[in-house]
């Protein structure tokens, strides 16, 4: 196996650390052209994060539309049908729902979002009734 200049492999070193958020240790380049640590002579500077580090986080304006459009169109028709089987219950109700959002939505990761989406839904519908009466 390759070793560092200490006499270790490259995975004892990274796991030499006792904290888990410490950077493993980079030593200054060296100024030469071979060997460790190779290459010119710099300072590293603090790069501020590039937009495309945000991408799929979601705005405070299509948050807003996404909730109008809710608001207005209401539920689908297999959305419905998902808050019936939340609202009729019964063993493995969880279960149930998530067969059927997967079904229809292709993947796992869809269909739990989609089951928490629409359990959402519920609770806000039944503390409305509940505000009302």
């Amino acid at each position: 196996k390759p070793q560092t200049p200490c006499g270790k492999t490259a995975t004892q070193e990274r796991t030499d650390s006792n904290n888990i958020n410490d950077k493993p240790s980079t030593m200054a380049r060296t100024g030469i052209a071979k060997g460790f640590n190779s290459g010119h002579v710099t300072t590293e500077r603090e790069l501020k994060p590039k937009p495309s580090r945000r991408k799929g986080t979601l705005g405070k304006r299509t948050k807003l539309c996404r909730e109008i459009a809710r608001e207005v169109a209401g539920l689908s028709p297999y959305e419905r049908r998902i808050l019936d089987m939340i609202k009729t219950g019964g063993s493995a109700a969880d279960k149930r729902i998530y067969k059927f959002a997967k079904r229809r939505l292709g993947s796992h990761k869809r269909a739990v979002v989609k089951r928490e989406d629409i359990k959402e839904v519920n609770s806000q519908q039944r503390a409305r009734q509940a505000g009302a009466s």
